[in-house]
């Protein structure tokens, strides 16, 4: 979520650029008010689209390794309400959002009721095409949908070109444009660039209505009109005549001569800027599959790691480094490991005395570690063992592999617990690991990955629990399968 909305904000800061630099002072009035409108909305949809043609491909020679190992969907378990006396970040996160919302709606209330109230107050006569709300002991101006407010005290001269401004506005329906970035700020109260699309919006209303009556007044009068000055309402979604921030911009536009039709040209500029936001967005999706990691060197104990951006087109210092490695293993007299992974493929070399003893992708499993060649040995692919391993209860069901993961999930939830030490740390996040159910049902090679030790302690003797099965069976005879389960600790 957060991803989406740095993107939404970073989309929005360069439509907005592209306005005040090159369109805000056009007279090409509708155009600019269904660029605001559109390139907001835009912000909004583009980090959620993807053109698979922008998108980078696996060869086919990786993706047609068989997996060796069956992945259960993934384990949530977390602290109970009393075990857990705070919230964690991301509801901490959550109710402040929540709190935000809460506020600006009721803001937003409270603007509607200065309108109420003003409409209470006031004199109402209804005229063709909208109603007047003359407004006692006021100098005010403004108009919202179909509602003319005008202050008692505004001299009876310029009140037709007052009207004639607002009518423009109705007609026109901008208030329905205020409305929905109202709307917009009440969601995205956080957001600061919402407020200036607002406010983009709300002097682009007024250059349009002031462009449309000065066709029907000398612009010099209604240039001495605007000069005066006028109480105002501080209300952000009505349309206001006299604003004092925008006064002098709306002179510049009257004076401006209409601009050449040339330069609509300009709205061409979208075009690339909106293919750029679609290669990203769709380059991004592509790489928040993989792990985007500098090239680096991590040795732990007897093992050793080269991780790379890119398995398929590593640069000449990861090569060199995968050389020095592989080099230097096979100078070792005990048989290593060497890892060269992404998150979507890890291929495993298995080294003995300098001689590759075996090699296997396995697609899918996060850093998941084989001791020696002899693993996978009797292994058969999960989609083609004839009888999977059948766990204890499950031995009349008729969809064994179903009856597994159920039975799988409720030996995690019953022998599960969170340490202290992990709650007061604030530890959590995902553990994953893998396992093998043996020839003669038993629980073997358990090796996990996670955030700390602790949790991959507890993970390791939840396992460890588990009964003895009765072995899956391929062609007759009984095969060794691997297991991966990712578990997920979570604070409440």
């Amino acid at each position: 979520m957060i991803q989406y909305l740095l993107e939404c904000l970073v989309f929005q800061l360069i439509f907005l650029l592209v306005y005040d630099l090159f369109l805000k002072w056009e007279t090409f009035f509708q155009w600019n008010r269904v660029y605001l409108i559109g390139t907001y909305v835009l912000s909004l949809i583009l980090p959620w689209v993807t053109i698979e043609a922008f998108k980078t491909t696996v060869p086919i020679e990786f993706s047609n390794y068989t997996q060796f190992v069956f992945q259960l969907n993934e384990i949530q378990v977390g602290t109970t309400d009393t075990e857990a006396a705070f919230l964690s970040p991301a509801e901490w996160g959550y109710l402040i959002f929540f709190i935000g919302v809460l506020f600006m709606a009721l803001w937003f209330g409270f603007k509607l009721f200065q309108l109420y109230r003003l409409l209470q107050k006031g004199f109402v006569s209804h005229h063709i095409g909208f109603t007047m709300i003359l407004v006692k002991e006021s100098e005010i101006a403004f108009s919202f949908f179909k509602y003319i407010f005008l202050g008692e005290k505004v001299s009876k001269e310029k009140t037709p070109s007052i009207i004639a401004h607002e009518l423009v506005h109705i007609e026109q329906k901008h208030s329905l444009d205020l409305l929905f970035f109202e709307l917009m700020r009440i969601v995205s109260w956080f957001n600061p660039l919402v407020y200036l699309y607002q406010k983009r919006i709300a002097e682009l209303h007024e250059f349009i209505a002031d462009s449309e009556v000065s066709k029907h007044n000398k612009k010099e009068q209604y240039q001495i009109l605007l000069s005066e000055v006028f109480q105002t309402q501080n209300i952000s979604f009505v349309n206001q005549f006299f604003k004092k921030s925008s006064i002098k911009k709306r002179i510049v536009m009257l004076k401006k001569e209409k601009s050449k039709q040339i330069y609509q040209l300009k709205y061409l500029f979208l075009l690339p800027i909106i293919l750029g936001m679609l290669l990203y967005t769709s380059c991004e999706n592509e790489t928040n599959e993989k792990s985007r990691t500098e090239s680096s060197i991590k040795r732990e104990g007897n093992e050793t790691f080269l991780i790379v951006n890119d398995l398929n087109s590593m640069s000449e210092d990861e090569k060199n480094m995968r050389e020095e490695l592989m080099n230097e293993l096979i100078k070792m007299e005990t048989a290593q490991i060497l890892i060269v992974e992404d998150e979507s493929n890890s291929v495993k070399i298995h080294m003995d005395k300098g001689e590759i003893a075996k090699v296997e992708v396995e697609k899918g499993v996060l850093d998941a570690e084989a001791g020696t060649s002899q693993n996978f040995k009797n292994s058969v692919p999960f989609g083609e063992i004839e009888e999977v391993p059948i766990f204890s209860g499950c031995e009349g069901a008729t969809d064994t592999r179903l009856c597994f993961m159920e039975k799988m999930e409720a030996h995690i939830k019953k022998h599960f617990y969170y340490p202290k030490e992990a709650q007061n740390k604030g530890i959590e996040g995902r553990v994953n690991v893998i396992f093998t159910i043996t020839e003669d049902g038993f629980i073997e090679n358990i090796k996990t990955r996670g955030p700390d030790k602790i949790l991959e302690d507890v993970v390791v003797d939840i396992i460890s629990k588990l009964p003895r099965m009765q072995p899956g069976k391929f062609e007759g005879e009984n095969i060794s399968v691997p297991f991966s389960i990712p578990i997920t600790f979570k604070l409440q």
